[in-house]
């Protein structure tokens, strides 16, 4: 049984959310880009088909439509990732990693992998975990998830018509990886942060995926569906095809929230598919999209992460519990 963890000697909220040391220039830069996408989207646009379709679209639904998708994404990501942590970390219960993962959706308004490293500390820090462990059990969630996103690649090249050879590159990333883990290499498998990837095995590692499967389906159809609220009715195959380069392209540290990167990849990807006469007029359409489905997702989140945070930094102040510290 670990010893308990000492009084931190600072708030422990406070110690989470550290101001960052980086320059101003640094910090301001994925802010800059972002300005700078949505401008480019933006230029030559269809003004009045742009006002006419966030004047007409369903609001009430759109809007719940995007707060059952947020919170069935919370549930599902929860659901995914207790199971990775307890087998790896500690016997965390559902309800309380669902708090923290709600939690880590205000500093993931600057990048999703701002909140990840957000609950890799507040895990550590509450459950007196080397924080290169709880690192590694963090890698295994982007493992288990990355491999859904191969298997979804799987899936797209038949679908689009590619040649089956074509699977040979997703196919073979994900079978390499698990000779990896099959073969044990002495260095990588000796270091910390890697070792919760090395004793999961290629067991452990399916056990993941197949619990991240819940989590991909919603995220899919919950950047797939919004588009239908605006009339850019995008076919199945195509969807497979690329709702997973924008799903994963929004959360590169690129800009904050993912504004202007799926706003130039929608208008990419998907003009085919909106209505108009005209290319302005389809981009205004997909531009009203985009707009109204990041600024929704942000504030929902950004709420649903200011209630939460309060719970999740009281947990933090509480004494680690010992019932919870016996491996």
């Amino acid at each position: 049984m670990a010893a308990p963890l000492p009084e931190p000697t600072a708030p422990p909220a406070q110690a989470a959310l550290t101001v960052s040391t980086a320059p101003l220039w640094r910090r301001a830069l994925p802010f800059v880009v972002a300005v700078g996408l949505v401008a480019f989207v933006l230029r030559g646009l269809d003004v009045r088909t742009f006002a006419r379709h966030l004047a007409t679209v369903n609001a009430p639904g759109f809007l719940l439509f995007e707060v059952a998708f947020i919170l069935a994404l919370l549930t599902a990501d929860t659901f995914a990732t207790v199971l990775v942590y307890r087998r790896s970390v500690a016997p965390i219960r559902f309800r309380d990693f669902w708090i923290l993962r709600g939690a880590s959706y205000l500093p993931s308004v600057l990048n999703h992998h701002v909140g990840q490293a957000f609950i890799t500390y507040f895990v550590a820090k509450r459950y007196g975990t080397p924080l290169a462990r709880v690192a590694g059990a963090t890698l295994l969630v982007y493992a288990s998830w990355m491999g859904c996103v191969l298997g979804l690649a799987c899936v797209a090249l038949p679908l689009n018509g590619k040649p089956l050879f074509w699977l040979a590159v997703p196919l073979g990333a994900g079978v390499l990886y698990l000779v990896i883990l099959a073969v044990r290499p002495r260095r990588l498998a000796g270091m910390k942060l890697l070792a919760p990837l090395f004793e999961a095995g290629v067991t452990g590692h399916l056990v993941a995926l197949l619990s991240r499967i819940p989590h991909l389906v919603v995220l899919f159809l919950g950047t797939w569906i919004p588009f239908l609220f605006f009339g850019v009715a995008i076919p199945f195959a195509d969807a497979v095809a690329y709702i997973p380069i924008l799903m994963v392209a929004v959360t590169l540290p690129i800009t904050p929230q993912g504004f202007g990167t799926r706003d130039v990849l929608a208008a990419a990807f998907f003009a085919r598919y909106a209505p108009g006469d005209t290319v302005e007029a389809r981009r205004a359409v997909l531009a009203a999209t985009t707009t109204s489905w990041g600024i929704a997702i942000t504030l929902i989140e950004v709420l649903l992460g200011v209630v939460l945070m309060r719970f999740a930094a009281a947990e933090l102040e509480k004494p680690a519990k010992q019932e919870l510290l016996s491996r």
